[in-house]
């Protein structure tokens, strides 16, 4: 079952991107580099909780 989740950026922590993954399979929070409209650049974003 894939589940949405939101991705927050770790420096400025705008909510900026929508995916989903399969918790059965990757249980653990993903990372994901992105760029950041507010900060301007490519930030790692994290998954919120």
């Amino acid at each position: 079952m894939r589940d949405r989740i939101t991705f927050k950026c770790s420096v400025c922590g705008d909510e900026n991107y929508i995916g989903t993954r399969n918790k059965k399979k990757h249980p653990e929070r993903m990372n994901i580099k992105k760029y950041c409209p507010k900060c301007n650049k490519m930030t790692e974003h994290k998954e919120k909780k």
